[in-house]
This record gives structure tokens, sequence and C-alpha cells, in this order.
């Protein structure tokens, strides 16, 4: 009877033990959640990528250096996701106070798919309200670098056999000297505001 107990006690502790590290110390629960943990306590340096923007104007991140911004990722084809972040984009870039946009702040939303050329990057601006100065909508000028990009913002994107693509999405928040240091929801942009100190 004894050594039942001994034992029983001893997966439920093995058990506990898994979840625990399984969730970050119980933290996250999703691996999305996950995600968002692992930035928080280590935010994340990044490398360059070119990118093109609805203009063709290239760039990259670095150029950012010294101020926040706010980057998402999409493909313009998408009704559904892609929208919602292009509304909460926009509901963030009209709370910044206007003093601050452009000078310490800045967004840029990144197209993930290889289709994206700039006559829909041009319509997804339009749509959304970018400005192509404060706020930017880029593609990759490298294919090949598209999956690093994804892969350091830890975004998963996966084809869904009907011209789309599935994938998380998020808000993320690179700091002043360019490391990713947050990630939010897009149902909460106010919370991106409050997060990155961008009220006056």
């Amino acid at each position: 009877m004894r050594r039942a107990l001994y034992a029983s006690a001893l997966i439920a502790f093995a058990a506990l033990a898994v979840f625990w590290w399984g969730t970050d110390g119980f933290r996250a629960f999703t691996t999305e959640t996950a995600r968002r943990e692992r930035i928080l306590l280590n935010p994340r340096a990044l490398p360059l990528f070119t990118l093109e923007d609805q203009d063709g104007r290239r760039f990259n991140f670095n150029e950012y250096r010294g101020r926040l911004l706010a980057v998402e990722f999409i493909y313009t084809r998408c009704e559904t996701l892609c929208r919602s972040l292009g509304t909460a984009f926009r509901q963030i870039r009209d709370a910044v106070p206007a003093d601050r946009l452009g000078t310490d702040f800045a967004l840029v939303t990144v197209s993930f798919d290889p289709s994206d050329d700039l006559t829909a990057l041009r319509a997804y601006a339009t749509h959304h309200g970018a400005d192509g100065r404060h706020w930017r909508v880029a593609r990759l000028t490298d294919e090949a670098a598209r999956d690093a990009l994804l892969d350091v913002f830890g975004v998963v994107v996966i084809p869904d056999g009907r011209d789309g693509y599935e994938h998380n999405a998020a808000i993320h928040l690179l700091d002043r000297d360019g490391r990713l240091v947050r990630i939010s929801d897009i149902e909460a942009p106010e919370d991106f505001i409050r997060a990155a100190g961008l009220r006056s």
C-alpha cells in the first residue's frame, strides 16, 4: 500500500514537473503565450532584412533605430485576420500624439506572401490609410529571407490549400535599439499603446 502511494506521488510529481517545464513555469498555456513570454524575458536582436515598401523604396528595420516601431505580418488577400491587423494598426496610429508619430514611433506592415507585388501593397495601404511615411506596407525583396524573418519574430505561416494562409496574428514592438521586446494582441491596441508608453 505504501509503495503504491509512493509510486503515485512520484508519477504525480513527474507530471507536474513536465507541466511546469512545458508551460514555462506555469505562465504559458499555449504556444502563442509561450512565444510572448519568451520575448518579454529575453528581447531578441534582429538580423538585417531588406524590405520594399508600397512606393518601391528599399529599407530595413535598422533605419528605425532610436524610435519605437510596431510591426505586423499579413498577406494582402486575407479578408479576416489581416483586416483586423490593419484596423488595429490604424487605431494605434490615430492614438499616438502627432508630435511623436514618425519622429519617435512608426509602423511597418510586412507581407509574407511572395505573390504580393507593389500594386497589392499599395491597395492594402490605401484601404487602411498607411501613408508610406509614418506607416509603411512592405514586402521582402529576397524570398529566401522570408522564413528567417518569420522565424525570428515567431510567426507561423501555413498554406491553407485555398490560395491563402493560416497564420498567427499579433502586434510586435521593436525598441529604440531595434530589439523585439513585446508581442501584443490585435484585439487590444490600447494595451499596446500603454505598454509602449505612447501616450503623452
